[in-house]
């Protein structure tokens, strides 16, 4: 029997990285999974993928920054599905790389209505949607940015310290409730958000790993999928005492 077995598990963010590897992981462990995110093709894919592995999931395009596309991924769960007993708040986008004095203000309201109000939003209507069957479990993806200092990276470092202090105030509100409420701070994760870096020739992008490696004392990038298990435990019943909790995943970053 897998960890999620015979549960219903929303992804938001699921057309990629880490979004993608969880719902797949949520699928491989015995969820039915509503994979959510605004890139239609990709969410799709991610559908496929799970289908072809023998799993159930299904598609639905959602803007976490609008309240009305999350109240419809919800209730979109729970009409396909009958319930909906975990969460994965994903979805985010990255910031500009300035200094605040050059932080644009259209940048920061991006950044902050996606990353932030975006994981507020998936809270407030998936809660109610978990407390009419009994309960449930919600991880939210803040970053190792939520922890320590990101030089030039206001919004984005902003954001993701703002997902872990309400991620600690509904765990808080809602523990005798039965709803479980923790947050995963990946730190440097191969996805598609961190490839920009990548870009130039072979020892361009060479030079910019061994740089990134350096920061992490396991000395490698994380994959997905290793965040993915942390999503898939922490919402399983083996993580039933567990909550308000920033978890970090990287390699040892911030523990220097």
């Amino acid at each position: 029997m897998g960890l999620v077995e015979g549960k219903v598990a929303l992804v938001t963010g699921a057309a990629s990285g880490i979004g993608r590897a969880s719902a797949i992981k949520f699928a491989q462990e015995g969820a039915k999974v509503i994979a959510v995110d605004v890139s239609v093709k990709d969410g799709e894919e991610t559908v496929k993928m799970i289908k072809d592995a023998g799993g159930k999931a299904a598609f639905i395009r959602c803007d976490v920054s609008k309240a009305s596309d999350v109240q419809a991924a919800v209730q979109f769960a729970v009409t396909t599905f009958g319930k909906l007993d975990c969460a994965l708040n994903n979805a985010g986008v990255p910031s500009g790389n300035a200094l605040i004095p050059d932080t644009t203000e259209a940048d920061w309201d991006r950044v902050i209505s996606i990353n932030l109000k975006g994981v507020w939003l998936c809270m407030k209507f998936e809660i109610p949607a978990m407390l009419a069957t009994g309960g449930g479990a919600i991880v939210n993806t803040s970053s190792t940015g939520g922890l320590v200092a990101v030089p030039k990276h206001t919004p984005y470092s902003g954001a993701k310290w703002g997902v872990n202090g309400i991620t600690k105030v509904v765990a808080v509100e809602y523990a005798k409730a039965v709803i479980r409420v923790n947050s995963v701070c990946p730190g440097l994760i191969r996805t598609p958000m961190i490839e920009p870096a990548f870009q130039g020739d072979a020892a361009t992008k060479k030079q910019v790993e061994a740089l990134m490696t350096s920061a992490t004392p396991m000395g490698r990038l994380g994959e997905s999928w290793e965040v993915a298990e942390a999503v898939v435990w922490l919402c399983s019943d083996r993580a039933s005492y567990i909550t308000g909790q920033n978890i970090a995943v990287d390699g040892g970053m911030t523990a220097i």
